[in-house]
């Protein structure tokens, strides 16, 4: 495949990875931006995850001249409300008892630098509804840890799955990047797709 310029992803997440990959993307290099992803007083979920994958882009881009830089950010929210990325079990319950019977949305930022200075971005918005937790529920998917880590503190692509009763939108942007709109954004800078 003959490749205008080198592919870099702007992410530590290995789901991100998986996730170009599984529509034959391979990047030329991984280089995880390090950003403080507090959000700015009164930030909403969306404008605050376009932020931060523009922000993330900008940062790895000065790093790769010549290269194209993909970057993403995905953000939970829960009407005005971000949730975290959960760190420590008290945050998952947390995140998981405002969830509990409720729909919320997952926001996922990605943006794209191009070798001539050019920025490009989209904001990816899925609607997910959770089943009403019992206590049993709950526990069993605390104790499998999964939550760490993961924006609103799980991740619909392993046990979380059967907490989830409908999603309206891109599912792989739950996981973390939603591909359809990171493969029309290569198509159109020129970028060739397998």
């Amino acid at each position: 495949m003959n490749v205008p310029w080198p592919l870099v992803l702007a992410s530590a997440s290995p789901r991100r990875l998986d996730l170009l990959r599984q529509i034959g993307i391979v990047p030329a290099a991984v280089d995880p931006a390090e950003l403080d992803e507090t959000p700015l007083p009164r930030e909403l979920p969306g404008p605050h995850a376009r932020r931060l994958a523009r922000a993330k882009a900008e940062a790895v881009a000065s790093r790769h001249p010549g290269a194209l830089v993909l970057a993403a950010d995905t953000v939970v929210g829960c009407g005005r409300r971000i949730l975290p990325k959960a760190e420590a079990e008290a945050e998952a319950r947390a995140c998981l008892d405002l969830l509990s019977g409720r729909r919320h949305r997952v926001h996922g930022g990605v943006a794209l630098v191009l070798p001539d200075g050019r920025r490009l971005d989209r904001l990816v918005v899925t609607t997910v509804a959770f089943k009403r937790l019992s206590q049993e529920e709950a526990e069993a998917y605390l104790a499998s840890g999964e939550w760490q880590g993961k924006a609103g503190g799980y991740a619909i692509q392993g046990r979380a799955a059967a907490l989830v009763r409908w999603i309206e939108g891109s599912y792989s942007n739950v996981v973390g990047l939603p591909l359809f709109e990171v493969a029309g954004l290569l198509r159109g800078v020129g970028f060739p797709l397998p």
